[in-house]
């Protein structure tokens, strides 16, 4: 029997240049890229004002883990759970037309009601011949 090696740790990413992963990398150049923009068209204060601000921030979203997690999807799902309602209440209230609606559902549903019939010997013996013959005998052709 051939065995297989398994893959023990999944959850850690590929790195690229020591220490550093590829989306680490990725939101650096970015950071990089806005600070170099800065520096080429922005006046010194308001370079050092973007340099600081996004630097921080680049730093923040590449390194910074909060319970394992990386700080965006930290970000993500606190967003997500600010959105949603924290105590959920069932207050459904129907409107006027909502009710005229679902009474004439009950109204058509016991106007359509039929009784129930019970099969007769005659019925039972067609059936069983329709069963037996494998479906050659249809009791309605023959009418």
């Amino acid at each position: 029997m051939q065995q297989f090696v398994v893959p023990q740790f999944i959850d850690v990413e590929d790195k690229i240049f020591g220490p550093i992963t590829t989306r680490q990398f990725l939101i650096l150049m970015a950071t990089g890229f806005i600070i170099f923009l800065a520096y080429k068209y922005a006046d010194f204060a308001l370079f050092l004002t973007i340099t600081i601000i996004f630097g921080g921030l680049g730093l923040l979203f590449s390194f910074m883990k909060v319970n394992g997690q990386h700080f965006h999807y930290f970000l993500l799902n606190i967003l997500q759970t600010l959105r949603k309602p924290s105590l959920r209440i069932w207050n459904k209230t129907y409107s006027d037309a909502d009710l005229d609606y679902f009474r004439k559902q009950e109204i058509e549903e016991v106007t359509k009601k039929e009784e129930v019939k019970i099969p007769g010997r005659n019925h039972i013996r067609d059936l069983s011949l329709l069963v037996n013959t494998g479906g050659f005998y249809r009791p309605d052709d023959i009418l």
